[in-house]
């Protein structure tokens, strides 16, 4: 995080409707990267107009306090998206999905987007536990959750079907709230 020249760049804010030529752009560009794992937020982002009903149902469910979604960006154009989700305000657990441009691995940004989403949500929130999954074979997403204080739990059998694929199994990553 010493790089300035990072820290310049990276931001880590909700979706707004400026966004809807970048956040549209930034899925397109990487359609084949997250088809597999993403086809529900791809499939909400295949026109112009629908990033833009994208956008405002995100910013809806913020204000309802049902799901987070934060774009990630570089010079104000979105890179990458980190949505906290599948939040059960009754056991005060959520669960932490991410994906950035192909162009933009290897940069720190999804670890620090990370980081501040668990702050946020465990500290400012009030959530007890923190989930994320992730393919075994994604090694990098494993770097994150680990670099980040997540710890593995268990595989989950099945845990995931991808489109037009037979179910795969998937790491559980889980945080708990030291308090």
């Amino acid at each position: 995080m010493s790089d300035s020249r990072m820290n310049s760049l990276f931001a880590l804010e909700p979706l707004t409707t400026v966004d809807v030529s970048s956040l549209h752009a930034f899925l397109a560009s990487n359609k084949k990267e997250f088809l597999r794992f993403f086809p529900i937020t791809l499939g909400q982002n295949e026109t112009i107009k629908d990033s833009e009903n994208y956008i405002l149902h995100k910013s809806d469910q913020i204000k309802l306090k049902t799901e987070f979604t934060f774009a990630i960006k570089a010079n104000k154009t979105v890179v990458g998206l980190l949505i906290l989700k599948n939040l059960n305000w009754e056991l005060k657990r959520g669960e932490i999905a991410y994906c950035i441009d192909k162009n933009y691995q290897g940069r720190g940004w999804i670890t620090r987007a990370v980081k501040e989403i668990t702050s946020f949500a465990l500290n400012d929130l009030g959530l007890k536990s923190l989930e994320i999954i992730v393919s075994k074979l994604n090694k990098a997403s494993i770097r994150v959750a680990e670099k980040c204080g997540y710890k593995w739990t268990k595989t989950l059998l099945k845990g995931f079907i991808p489109p037009n694929e037979e179910p795969i199994d998937m790491e559980l990553y889980e945080r708990s709230n030291e308090k």
